[in-house]
């Protein structure tokens, strides 16, 4: 109560005002609290539930199945985030999806889906492995416009210009030249960091309804390259938005499936520009 009156931002004197007026509403509640929930009950209950965690973390070693842990940084409850990392290094196949802003009631809250997350970590899948080209899930709306926004800054401070060539030659604006059915591959050029990828990726969903299979390093794709790290979710997006390892193998089932496929031939060292390398092909073999 006192962290929901906080959060209000309400001066002291109304903010104390209001905390008392909760607690005292709470007051005639506590008698029945203790009819419910005797004494010997409370003791019982807590014995159990000692029991019952020694008896599961004895053999927490023996679980080899994959695990995703989502853990809130705001839990009020319980330390989630500690015992997310506890389970981390003792479960042989475990992911952590940490979740900074987020309380104890993490599926109640406005905006989660559990759904996006599952997908993001790589768990949604037909097989006992991830088939990252048939598995694939056409993003929904909010996936779209949650990606949008972490790359918005970019659209903003660049404004970039979208161009097209239609059948006859004519350069138009915007993409009414770009081929509605596949397979087409796109061929691009890595500007500073790749912060070109979010602008052009939304832009095609925006007014063609195409998503652009992207190929990219198996690094964001790794689970050993993931287990290093502290929390991997920054790579989820790629996931859920069509990324695929690049192989030759998926580029090829990727264009039998009539895809929209986008290649980097730079890749990531073009992406990675150095002092003196601005607008430097990088073509690697």
């Amino acid at each position: 109560m006192a962290m929901a009156v906080v959060e209000k931002g309400l001066p002291l004197q109304q903010a104390v005002g209001e905390l008392s007026e909760s607690v005292v509403a709470m007051l005639p509640s506590l008698s029945v609290l203790a009819d419910i929930l005797p004494r010997e009950s409370l003791i019982w209950k807590l014995q159990m539930l000692k029991s019952a965690s020694s008896f599961s973390n004895s053999r927490l070693h023996a679980v080899k199945a994959e695990v995703l842990v989502l853990a809130s940084g705001k839990d009020q409850l319980i330390p989630s985030q500690e015992e997310a990392e506890r389970l981390f290094h003792m479960l042989p196949a475990c992911q952590i999806r940490n979740f900074a802003e987020s309380g104890h009631t993490l599926f109640m809250e406005d905006g989660f889906d559990l759904v996006t997350v599952i997908k993001g970590a790589g768990f949604y899948r037909r097989t006992k492995k991830l088939d990252y080209v048939s598995d694939f899930m056409h993003p929904n709306q909010s996936e779209v416009t949650k990606m949008y926004n972490s790359y918005r800054w970019v659209d903003v401070a660049a404004n970039p210009v979208m161009l097209s060539t239609l059948e006859n030659g004519k350069v138009v604006k915007g993409l009414g030249g770009i081929p509605s059915d596949g397979p087409v591959v796109y061929v691009g050029y890595h500007m500073l960091l790749g912060l070109e990828l979010g602008p052009l990726v939304s832009r095609f969903l925006a007014e063609k309804n195409i998503v652009l299979r992207g190929i990219a390093h198996p690094m964001m794709f790794g689970k050993i390259w993931e287990r290093s790290l502290p929390d991997s979710s920054p790579f989820d997006v790629y996931r859920i938005m069509g990324g695929v390892p690049v192989s030759a193998n998926n580029f090829y089932r990727l264009l039998s499936k009539k895809s929209h496929v986008l290649l980097y031939p730079g890749g990531v060292r073009e992406a990675l520009h150095r002092k003196g390398e601005a607008y430097k092909l990088f073509w690697l073999s």
